[in-house]
C-alpha cells in the first residue's frame, strides 16, 4: 500500500522519514476501521432472533465509535502530510478482515463474526502501534486512544455470546 504525501512539508517536529511510515501504517489500519463499519451495519441491518433489540443498539453504539476513529485515523494522515486512502478498492484489496456472510444473521452468529471482525481489527491496530512507537507520539496515542475503546466494545459485544 503506497501512501501519497503532500509536497509541502508539515511544521512539526517529525523526523523527515516518519510522516511517510506514519501515513502507510495508518492507512492500513484505516482499510480495517472502514471495513468494520461495513460488517457492522451489515450485521445490524440483518439481524434476527433473540435479544435482538439489545444487539441491533449495541452494533449502532459500536459503529458509530468505529466511525469515528476512522474519521481520526484519516485526518491524522492528512495532518501530517498524507493522503488518507479509504477508497472501496483499497479497503477490499488491504483489509485483513475475510469474507462476511451474507443474508439474514443469527444474534449468535452476527455476535461471533462481529467479535472475530473487533478482534482482527485490534490485531491490526496493535502492530499499527508499535510500529508508530518512536516515530510520533501522537498517531501512536490516537492508536492507543482507538484500541482501549475497540477492545471494551470486543468484550462487551462478546458477553452477548450465548455460552450455555
Amino acid at each position: 500500500m503506497t501512501t501519497v504525501l503532500t509536497t509541502e512539508p508539515v511544521p512539526f517536529d517529525l523526523p523527515r522519514e516518519a510522516p511517510q511510515q506514519v501515513c502507510e501504517n495508518l492507512n492500513q489500519w484505516l482499510t480495517d476501521l472502514i471495513g468494520l463499519s461495513l460488517r457492522l451495519k451489515q450485521a445490524h441491518w440483518n439481524l434476527r432472533g433473540p435479544r435482538f433489540k439489545s444487539v441491533h443498539e449495541q452494533l449502532d453504539e459500536i459503529l458509530a465509535d468505529v466511525r469515528k476513529a476512522s474519521d481520526d485515523v484519516a485526518e491524522r494522515i492528512v495532518t501530517i502530510g498524507g493522503a488518507a486512502d479509504g477508497r472501496p478498492r483499497q479497503v477490499a484489496e488491504h483489509s485483513s478482515l475475510g469474507s462476511f456472510p451474507p443474508g439474514q444473521l443469527g444474534v449468535d452468529q452476527a455476535v461471533e463474526q462481529c467479535c472475530s471482525d473487533l478482534a482482527a481489527t485490534i490485531r491490526r491496530g496493535r502492530a499499527c502501534q508499535a510500529a508508530l512507537a518512536g516515530l510520533d507520539a501522537v498517531s501512536e496515542g490516537l492508536a492507543i486512544d482507538v484500541l482501549a475503546a475497540l477492545e471494551k466494545h470486543h468484550w462487551l459485544l462478546r458477553s452477548q455470546a450465548d455460552r450455555t
